[in-house]
C-alpha cells in the first residue's frame, strides 16, 4: 500500500487530443494528480482534422445509434456556454433530393434530432421553400424544398488546446513533445518511460492508472509491454476537406446527401472560404504522414456540384487537410457505418494497477466520455470530488452566449488601436482570456512584430507560454488558421523567430 501511496501521480495520460486532454482536466479538478505525454502537438492528429461541428449527427439515427445522438445533442447546449468564443450555433440547411431519401424520412429525423437532447436555445427545424428563401440562391433551381435545422460550430483545436489549459492551471502536468516510449507495470504501479523529442531526455515516472487516449495510435500504444495480446482493436476511417474561396454569401451551412449514402457539408470559413467535406473510407498507410488523395478532393468537389449552381473545381481549393478517425472496429461492412461512439475498457487482472483504453469517440462527446472515464478511475482510486465539468466554462468563455458582441465591444473600448477584424479575431479565438493575452499593451507598437496577416509578436509569445505552441504550425494551422492567409515566407520567417525566441517567450 505504501508503494502505491508513492506514485508520482494519480494518473498518467497518453494522448493529447480531445480526449485526454478533456481527461486530465477533469480529473485534476476532482482532486487527482495528473501527468499528460503528446508525442506531438496538442490536437495535431484526429482532434484537429474534424468537420469543426458540435451536432448529434442526424445521419446516424438511420444506424439506429440513438443512445450516441441524444448524448451528442444534449452536451450542444452545454458546451456552448462553456466556451461561446469558440463555439456558436448554425442554421443547417437540407435541401430535398426527390432520387434520395423521401420528404417524410427526413421530416421524422428532424423531429427526433429536436425533441431527444434536451434542445432550450437552439432554433428548431423549420420547412423552407428554396425557390424563394435566401439559403436556395447558390443551388439549382431543381432543389425546391429544404429543411433548416440547428447545430454548432467548435473551434475544434483550441478546444482541446483551452482543456490542456485548464487542466494545467489546475495542477496537471502536460508535456507535448513527448512520447512514451515504455510503460510496465512494476511493484503496484505503473513505472512509464517517456522521451522528449526535442531534447532526447528520457524521464521515468510512476503512476497508478494508466489512461490510454492516444487515438489513431491506441493499439500501437497498447503493444508496447501493457498488454499480453496483439492489440487490434480500432477501425481507422479516413476523413478530408477541402476549403475554397466563399461560395455563397449567407451564413447558412448545408447538408448535402450523395448517392452512396454519404453526406457533405458546406460550411462558411474563416470569413472568406467555405469549408467541404467529409469523407469516409478505410484508411491504410501510415498514420504519421496522413494526406488527402486526388480522389478524395475530386469527390468532394463532386458531390458539392452535385447541388451548387456554380460548379466546384479541383482548381478552386486553396487548402485541405485530412485525418483518420480511430473507430471502434464493430465489424461493419462499410467504413461509413462503423459506430461513431466510444468504448471504454480497463484491461488489468484483479490486484494489479489498470491500463483504461479509449476507442473511438466524437468531439461532440468528449466531456461525456471523460465523465465516464472517471467513474472507472473511481472504482479503482476511490471517489475524490464530484462531476463538476457541466457548470464550469473553459478559459476565456466566462461569460453569456449571448453577450460575445459586448465583449468585442469591451476589447475595442479598452484598446481602442485594433481595428474591427483583429479585435473580433482575438475574441473569436481567446474570449475574455484577450486581456490576458493583451496585458500591459497600450499601443500598436506594444504589439511587436507583425509577422503577417495581424499575427504579431505579443501574441505569438502568449502562444508559446501559456499553449505550448512551439513551431509556426502550431500557431498558423491549429491555434488559428492564418496559415491560410499567410505566405509561405512568412510562416518560415515566424517559425525562424519562433525557434531563436521559445526559451525567452516561455518565461515571460
Amino acid at each position: 500500500m505504501e508503494k502505491i501511496l508513492s506514485a508520482d501521480y494519480d494518473i498518467f495520460i497518453i494522448g493529447g487530443g480531445i480526449n485526454g486532454c478533456g481527461i486530465a482536466r477533469d480529473a485534476v479538478g476532482r482532486g487527482y494528480s495528473v501527468a499528460l505525454c503528446e508525442k506531438d502537438d496538442l490536437a495535431s492528429g484526429t482532434s484537429s482534422g474534424s468537420t469543426k461541428l458540435i451536432h448529434g449527427g442526424l445521419r446516424y439515427l438511420e444506424s439506429y445509434e440513438f443512445r450516441l445522438v441524444r448524448e451528442a445533442l444534449s452536451e450542444r447546449e452545454i458546451l456552448w456556454s462553456s466556451a461561446p468564443h469558440i463555439i456558436w450555433p448554425l442554421r443547417f440547411v437540407l435541401p430535398h433530393h426527390n432520387d434520395l431519401r423521401p420528404k417524410w424520412l427526413l421530416r421524422l429525423g428532424l423531429f427526433l434530432y429536436d425533441h431527444i437532447g434536451g434542445r432550450k436555445k437552439l432554433p428548431a427545424t423549420a420547412t423552407l421553400n428554396l425557390e424563394s428563401h435566401i439559403s436556395g440562391l447558390p443551388l439549382k433551381s431543381k432543389f425546391t424544398t429544404g429543411f433548416e435545422y440547428s447545430d454548432c460550430w467548435v473551434n475544434d483545436s483550441r478546444m482541446v488546446v483551452l482543456n490542456a489549459q485548464d487542466a494545467a492551471e489546475k495542477g496537471a502536468v502536460i508535456k507535448t513533445r513527448t512520447r512514451c516510449v515504455k510503460a510496465e507495470r512494476e511493484d503496484g504501479l505503473w513505472k512509464i518511460t517517456t522521451h522528449d523529442v526535442k531534447t532526447g531526455e528520457e524521464q521515468c515516472q510512476t503512476a497508478r492508472i494508466l489512461v490510454n487516449a492516444s487515438g489513431p495510435w491506441v493499439d500501437d500504444v497498447l503493444r508496447l509491454p501493457l498488454a499480453e495480446e496483439t492489440a487490434k482493436n480500432v477501425r481507422l476511417v479516413q476523413g478530408s476537406h477541402v476549403v475554397v474561396p466563399k461560395l455563397y454569401e449567407t451564413d447558412q451551412c448545408y447538408i448535402f446527401q450523395n448517392a452512396d449514402d454519404r453526406i457533405i457539408f458546406a460550411i462558411p470559413y474563416e470569413q472568406e472560404f467555405t469549408l467541404l467535406g467529409t469523407t469516409d473510407q478505410d484508411f491504410v498507410g501510415d498514420i504519421d504522414n496522413i494526406k488527402i488523395s486526388e480522389d478524395e478532393i475530386s469527390y468532394i468537389c463532386t458531390a458539392a456540384s452535385e447541388y451548387f449552381e456554380k460548379p466546384v473545381d479541383v482548381a478552386d481549393v486553396v487548402w485541405s487537410y485530412s485525418a483518420v478517425r480511430p473507430l471502434y472496429d464493430d465489424g461493419a461492412s462499410k467504413a461509413q457505418e462503423a459506430t461513431r461512439d466510444y468504448i471504454l475498457r480497463s484491461d488489468g487482472a484483479s490486484g494489479t494497477p489498470k491500463v483504461i483504453n479509449v476507442f473511438g469517440g466524437k468531439i461532440t462527446t468528449f466531456r461525456r466520455l471523460a465523465d465516464s472515464m472517471l467513474e472507472k478511475i473511481e472504482t479503482e482510486l476511490g471517489k475524490r470530488g464530484r462531476s463538476w465539468t457541466a457548470a464550469v466554462s473553459l478559459p476565456g468563455g466566462d461569460f453569456e452566449p449571448e453577450n460575445f458582441n459586448n465583449l468585442i465591444d469591451r476589447i475595442r473600448l479598452e484598446f481602442p488601436f485594433l481595428d474591427e477584424r483583429s479585435a473580433w479575431r482575438l475574441g473569436r479565438s481567446y474570449g475574455t482570456q484577450t486581456f490576458r493575452l493583451l496585458e500591459n499593451v497600450s499601443s500598436k507598437d506594444d504589439l511587436g512584430r507583425d509577422f503577417g496577416a495581424g499575427l504579431t509578436e505579443q501574441e505569438v509569445k502568449y502562444l508559446i507560454q501559456y499553449e505550448w505552441a512551439r513551431t509556426a504550425s502550431d500557431v498558423v494551422w491549429r491555434r488559428s488558421k492564418l496559415g491560410l492567409r499567410m505566405s509561405k515566407d512568412q510562416i518560415a520567417a515566424l517559425d525562424k523567430w519562433m525557434k531563436e525566441n521559445e526559451v525567452t517567450a516561455s518565461k515571460q
